[in-house]
């Protein structure tokens, strides 16, 4: 029994991995096609941004909070940042783009930070304000353009490849840009178990109150979550243009419910308190490669967001009710400690 439990996991990881593994068989035997090296790296390069953007959001659902402008925020400080780097007609360099629209991200972020923290008011209606606010304001300050050519350090980094391999469909290409944000999700993964930001984190998604008595800052740490969002965004923005390799400022908005599917259903709870980078990963890939899975059938592409929608709705429903069942079991649990206490006082 205890081995199946950590096979499953806490926020049942090893589940969700047998649900990728079977579909991954299932369609390879429907469509030999999609069981090939193409394949695999052609979902892995696609999983690239939605992972960035879902660490991002796991964060903030952790906290019991929900957001839907980081894909706003993405699009802006990397269409900005671009924007501005060929308008100035300079290249600062990877690292200096990737600060440039981190430091566009965290900015806005904090913008989001401060109005909840401040405030008080819930996390869904001041992002899904801010999200129209920082697209509009990306329209009217820094133009829409669509940029058909990229600083040079990005135009580079767009056709570096870890892997080509020469198969009997084609060759197949693994981006580099796997490796960084494999890194990423170990350091997020690190933050989350073993630093006393992650634990604030988990111990407000438990129960606000009870982390503010305590001890833990937890208006300063809202503040810091959302500008870390705003950050993880901006990155996933950058790295989004460099696969496209163009900036078009139309772009991202609209994929939200992508993100928060893969997230829910990887484990986190749209009730705060639980989450994993791991489950959260595996549930980007499953969102990719059912997506993946329904082109290669001919399922029409508006059918996809129908698909997503309701993985989205049985993910959050399975969530309300195990929560609703183990509430039950909590308050079982104390009537039978309270019966017990009583039978002592009378036995006594």
């Amino acid at each position: 029994m205890d081995m199946l439990r950590k096979l499953r996991g806490s926020n049942n990881e090893g589940v969700l991995a047998l649900v990728l593994l079977g579909l991954i068989v299932a369609m390879s035997i429907a469509n030999p096609t999609f069981f090939t090296l193409n394949t695999g790296f052609s979902i892995l390069r696609s999983a690239i941004v939605p992972v960035v953007l879902a660490l991002g959001v796991l964060i903030v659902v952790i906290t019991g909070g929900i957001d839907v402008s980081f894909a706003a925020i993405a699009i802006f400080a990397g269409y900005s940042t671009v924007s501005f780097c060929l308008t100035l007609g300079f290249d600062p360099g990877l690292i200096g783009i990737f600060a440039i629209a981190i430091g566009v991200g965290a900015a806005l972020g904090f913008v989001n930070g401060i109005v909840i923290a401040r405030f008080n008011l819930p996390t869904l209606i001041v992002t899904l304000g801010t999200q129209g606010i920082f697209f509009g304001a990306m329209y009217t300050v820094v133009g829409a353009s669509y940029y058909a050519e990229l600083p040079g350090s990005m135009a580079a980094l767009a056709t570096s490849n870890l892997l080509d391999v020469e198969t009997s469909s084609g060759r197949a290409y693994l981006h580099v840009l796997v490796v960084p944000v494999l890194l990423l999700c170990l350091l997020v993964a690190w933050a989350l178990k073993r630093t006393m930001f992650g634990r604030s984190l988990y111990a407000m998604g438990g129960d606000m109150e009870a982390a503010r008595r305590a001890g833990f800052q937890v208006k300063r740490v809202q503040v810091s979550v959302y500008m870390l969002v705003g950050a993880l965004a901006a990155i996933a923005g950058v790295i989004h243009i460099v696969l496209s390799r163009s900036a078009n400022p139309r772009d991202l908005v609209g994929g939200e419910l992508d993100i928060i599917a893969a997230v829910v259903l990887g484990g986190a709870s749209i009730f705060g308190g639980r989450g994993s980078v791991i489950g959260t990963v595996l549930g980007v890939l499953l969102v990719q490669v059912m997506k993946n899975s329904l082109l290669l059938a001919g399922v029409p592409s508006a059918w996809l967001r129908t698909a997503i929608g309701v993985l989205l709705v049985l993910g959050v429903g399975i969530q309300a009710v195990v929560a609703r069942r183990d509430s039950r079991r909590i308050h079982v649990n104390e009537d039978l400690e309270l019966d017990q206490t009583q039978e002592q006082k009378v036995g006594a």
